[in-house]
């Protein structure tokens, strides 16, 4: 009766916590989250085959030697038995070795930088990760958006990510993969929406005191008659983001509105990544430049 009230309350408990839960990893809407859904769901469904036993097992066993039970016949001295030890070695092999083969095949798949197959051509994004904001330059378009985020539906978008501050993380959950934004680097993600929608996207990685207000719409148009629609907009309502303005906009600032840039300074997002790349060629030169004279003290005693 225990046991069966116990399972009650669990069971009324993971209702109540997944009703609050609303579109994410587990509600995709590209083909990148579709095939990751796929993925957590086989992964998990084979390592309950060993959880949910143990699990049972336990309460069963718990339940069936109870102190207040003293007639129950069991055998104190042993200690060995062929079945249970093939059980207990087998299954936990046997899935060990379906999920490499799973996690092989889904690495190379599910790459970020993989171009994705059969879905036309791409366009691109360029990505730059600021505190605490994000801007997206649509160079094909010659425009960019701070906090906004617009595509076509059923087109593959190419994302060049990087980063003007410390690392961030780039993330969509209903259309796949999150990525590492990192200064004086260019990472890239490959997504896609299969239908039209507006997603919520975020910084999966902590960045300092705006972090929770480093969130975007991420809209997917419903055509790419609609998509140059939002173009034109941009271009008759934004203003131009010159370096001077690139400057400050890359100030720190919390809970950044929406913004709009109906030109682009050519070149701007190559200047972010080399900016701090420079910076990694000096750390670098430092370090040889000090261990070669070193190496030339250390000659020079002996």
């Amino acid at each position: 009766m225990f046991i069966r009230n116990l399972c009650k309350i669990a069971l009324s408990m993971a209702v109540l916590a997944l009703a609050g839960c609303k579109g994410g990893i587990l509600d995709p809407k590209g083909q990148v989250g579709v095939d990751e859904k796929y993925l957590i769901i086989v992964s998990t469904a084979l390592m309950l085959v060993v959880v949910l036993p143990v699990i049972g097992m336990t309460l069963y066993f718990a339940w069936k030697y109870r102190a207040s039970r003293d007639h129950e016949i069991y055998s104190p001295k042993w200690a060995h038995s062929v079945k249970i030890e093939a059980a207990v070695w087998s299954i936990p092999i046997i899935i060990i070795i379906v999920l490499a083969v799973i996690t092989w095949q889904s690495t190379q798949a599910l790459d970020p930088y993989k171009p994705l197959e059969g879905k036309g051509e791409h366009m691109t994004i360029e990505v730059v990760s600021l505190n605490w904001k994000w801007l997206f330059i649509y160079p094909e378009q010659g425009i960019a958006t701070v906090n906004e985020l617009v595509f076509p539906a059923n087109v593959p978008v190419e994302y060049k990510i990087t980063s003007a501050s410390t690392m961030n993380s780039f993330f969509i959950p209903q259309l796949g993969s999150q990525i590492y934004s990192m200064a004086g680097m260019e990472t890239k993600l490959h997504l896609i929406a299969d239908e039209p929608g507006t997603f919520h996207g975020f910084s999966a990685n902590y960045s300092g005191s705006g972090f929770t207000g480093m969130q975007f719409k991420a809209t997917a148009t419903k055509t790419e008659e609609d998509f140059e629609a939002w173009v034109e907009k941009v271009k008759r309502e934004g203003r131009s983001l010159t370096q001077a303005h690139y400057e400050d906009l890359a100030h720190p600032s919390e809970d950044h509105p929406v913004e709009y840039f109906s030109t682009v300074s050519e070149g701007l997002f190559h200047s972010i990544v080399m900016k701090y790349m420079q910076s990694h060629g000096k750390m670098n030169s430092h370090a040889q430049s000090g261990h070669s004279a070193q190496s030339h003290h250390m000659q020079a005693e002996e």
